[in-house]
């Protein structure tokens, strides 16, 4: 199928729906009909759409870790842990490598193996094995609205299976699932897969069911500019809405500095109107994520519980609709159900605290906004302008050109030109600009902030800043100054 930004045809999407269905023998479980019905007796308080709905109408922040192992019991009790001892708003089933890069096969040994040693030997929930039946058990055990979090490139039968079994909201997108998680896989076959995905929301939609979905807002993770992720965040949520997406989530991920951080979240609803606005996209609901810092974390639990409480309240002043909690484990590997309900309760804590205090409407916290908005614009004028209108072809080719570039990303689809680093009071600017589509006054803008930190710390800009960056939390600040 050719890529364009149009919505797939019934007749398109169900001549690939039969080619996904036998991808593994599970696919045959999935009756779209049946999953309607079962749906529309989800009660609301178990829909994902309609508890963010929510929220954003009272103002709150909901709380959501990450979590997922390979048994189907182990996982509720898991999921039911973190729901009470973790006091979780919402619940995630974070999905094991060997599905996210579709190896059925190899997951399928996963859980053999699980069950003889009695504990998970998997990183995640291998849902589609386990299929709609299976996974239906884990929707009908827990008591709150669920999401699936995972990393696959193609996510169509994980979606098949999920959806249908009763999950009610999806995260990933062909950008933001792509870019950071894989090195071989074009952009083209991903964003064309991720159609798929959302034209199975949207058809969902068309029968009634409301169906969250979220891009992945912090791609690579660290020292991602707010521009870059917010003009991936704004492109896959135009790309949802084209084939029937109607409740989106878009997410941003904690770069440290609060002014910058609260003025990201705020920059990030503000682009996502606007743009939504220009096509037509004005009856979908957008909601918003914040995700707690997805660098390294300190060895110390009780350093890594400062990092989590800096997030909580970040996350908190930002008036974000939700919140994805990390652990005190996050350095040690996969954490316990313990130190997950830990950082829940930790970040609940500092939420609740802060929910009737703002950030004041300064104008450096303007300005930030301002500057935000100003290059997300850049980027996002610039890759319609090269689809000639089109925002999935453009993406491609804004990505071929660098106009569209991610730090630190693994796949060869992404030129990797731009370097990020810290000003001198820690907010991310661009050490290199790469072949970003900045105006000359942006580009100064750079060029300044780094300046002005390299004569502060009394050196020469160089990369060595940008190395100092990505380790400097982890050993215990912000900004990687020089000893």
């Amino acid at each position: 199928m050719e890529l364009k930004n149009r919505q797939w045809t019934h007749d398109q999407f169900n001549a690939v729906r039969q080619e996904v269905l036998n991808h593994w023998p599970t696919g045959k479980e999935v009756d779209f009909a049946a999953a309607v019905k079962y749906h529309e007796a989800i009660p609301a308080k178990r829909q994902f759409a309609k508890r963010l709905v929510k929220a954003k109408k009272n103002g709150e922040t909901l709380t959501q870790p990450r979590a997922g192992v390979a048994l189907i019991d182990e996982h509720i009790k898991l999921l039911n842990y973190l729901l009470t001892e973790g006091e979780a708003d919402l619940l995630p089933t974070t999905i094991d490598s060997y599905t996210r890069q579709n190896q059925y096969k190899e997951a399928q040994n996963g859980i053999e193996e699980s069950l003889k040693a009695g504990r998970s030997l998997l990183n995640g929930f291998p849902a589609v094995n386990h299929g709609v039946a299976g996974v239906r058990r884990v929707v009908e055990s827990v008591n709150a609205p669920l999401q699936v979090r995972h990393g696959t490139p193609d996510a169509r039968l994980l979606a098949e299976i999920t959806l249908a079994a009763g999950y009610t909201s999806y995260e990933g997108g062909g950008i933001s699932y792509n870019i950071p998680y894989a090195k071989e896989v074009s952009l083209e076959k991903t964003i064309l897969d991720w159609q798929y995905c959302d034209r199975l929301v949207g058809l969902y939609a068309e029968h009634g069911i409301e169906i969250n979905r979220e891009p992945f807002g912090p791609l690579t993770g660290t020292l991602v500019p707010p521009s870059i992720s917010h003009s991936v965040a704004v492109i896959e949520g135009l790309l949802a809405v084209e084939q029937g997406v109607k409740n989106l989530t878009l997410g941003y991920g904690q770069c440290g500095n609060l002014l910058q951080d609260v003025a990201a979240i705020q920059a990030l609803e503000q682009l996502a109107e606007e743009y939504f606005s220009k096509h037509s996209c004005a009856d979908c609901i957008l909601t918003t994520v914040f995700h707690q810092w997805m660098g390294g974390f300190p060895q110390d639990e009780s350093k890594a519980f400062g990092v989590i409480s800096w997030g909580a309240a970040t996350a908190g002043l930002a008036k974000a609709t939700k919140v994805i909690v990390k652990t005190p484990h996050e350095a040690l590997g996969i954490p316990t159900k313990e130190a997950n309900a830990q950082g829940l309760k930790a970040t609940k804590q500092l939420i609740s605290m802060l929910s009737d205090q703002a950030l004041p409407a300064t104008k450096e916290l303007e300005d930030e906004i301002n500057i935000i908005k100003a290059e997300a614009r850049c980027i996002l004028n610039k890759v319609v302008e090269l689809g000639q209108g089109d925002y999935a072809l453009g993406a491609v080719r804004a990505f071929a050109a660098g106009v569209l570039d991610v730090p630190f990303a693994p796949s060869k689809y992404s030129l990797n030109k731009i370097l990020p680093a810290r000003d001198n009071n820690g907010a991310v600017r661009l050490f290199d600009v790469g072949n970003l589509p900045f105006t000359p006054d942006l580009i100064a803008f750079h060029h300044d902030k780094i300046n002005e930190r390299a004569k502060a710390e009394g050196r020469d800009p160089s990369f060595q800043m940008v190395i100092d960056d990505i380790y400097a939390i982890s050993k215990g600040r912000l900004v990687g100054r020089p000893r």
